[in-house]
């Protein structure tokens, strides 16, 4: 008999969990991993996060150190692509970079970035020297996982090894019932209307996508403003508008957000724009 596994959500969280199942039972040919969703690579809203490995202040585990577990397994999870041969199909790179405020020292100091390659605190002088008029600030070695690149990987690797994927919008999970005898349920903001939690909501981001190969440090700051060199592009947002699923571009949130990172980092007013992105995620009012 074959244990049918499937994994609810085609974004980067359930390709990855797909591909980590398979991983964890290889050599047991009795299982099976199907992943079902009705949206992939480019339409999923993983498709336009820039990717940086960076602890929130908002994550939250059963405990702090379980939370703190988690990211120490996965900050080696990705290192290990980022030595590996596979590092740029995988869209697996180092990447340095400046995390500001200008008022809140905690923002710049969470203990969850300890975990990250390299985490001091900048010196007034190294503030004084980035524009925005800062007053705390620190410096992080960490990594890049650029999701254009990382999903198609993913999902090529997933495939390659008699991974199945089921293109399907489930409107609830008892239609899985009689096909699957364990489910994973990686479904982002779907977990809304699926597990039918109404404290599950989106976080709308709309960002630019830009040419500017020059920008090598990335900067993130806690008036939700970041620019974020990748492989391909450089990515600078964001707006955070809480329970909002509005999906077309924003002539003013773009207005907003140019002026914010050009201010920030002066030298984009000359990049190429490539592209305007929504991007979203999803919270818990719970905490």
């Amino acid at each position: 008999m074959v244990l049918e596994v499937g994994v609810v959500g085609g974004g980067v969280v359930g390709l990855t969990t797909a591909t980590l199942l398979q991983e964890a039972l290889t050599g047991q040919e009795a299982v099976r991993v199907t992943v079902v969703a009705d949206k992939f690579l480019t339409d999923t809203t993983s498709d336009g996060a820039a990717g940086v490995f960076i602890p929130s202040l908002s994550l939250r585990g059963p405990t702090p150190h379980a939370a703190r577990e988690w990211l120490i397994k996965s900050f080696k999870y990705y290192s290990e692509i980022a030595k590996s041969p596979e590092a740029s199909a995988a869209g697996v790179k180092r990447l340095s970079g400046y995390i500001l405020s200008a008022t809140d020292p905690e923002y710049v100091q969470d203990p969850y970035l300890s975990v990250l390659t390299e985490h001091r605190i900048l010196t007034p002088a190294e503030i004084k020297a980035i524009p925005g008029g800062w007053q705390y600030g620190s410096f992080v070695s960490t990594l890049l996982i650029e999701n254009r690149l990382n999903m198609p990987y993913l999902m090529e690797k997933f495939k390659r090894r008699g991974g199945r994927v089921l293109d399907h919008r489930l409107e609830s999970f008892e239609e899985l019932v009689d096909q699957f005898d364990v489910v994973c349920n990686c479904s982002g903001l779907g977990a809304r209307y699926l597990c039918q939690d109404a404290n599950v909501m989106p976080v709308r981001g709309q960002i630019y996508q830009v040419k500017a190969p020059w920008v090598e440090n990335f900067f993130m700051t806690d008036n939700f403003t970041y620019v974020i060199p990748g492989i391909n592009h450089v990515t600078l947002g964001t707006t955070n508008q809480l329970n909002s699923s509005k999906q077309e571009i924003d002539e003013y949130d773009s207005m907003n957000i140019w002026g914010k990172c050009t201010s920030l980092v002066p030298s984009l007013q000359k990049a190429q724009v490539s592209s305007f992105l929504n991007t979203a995620s999803s919270i818990s009012q719970m905490t």
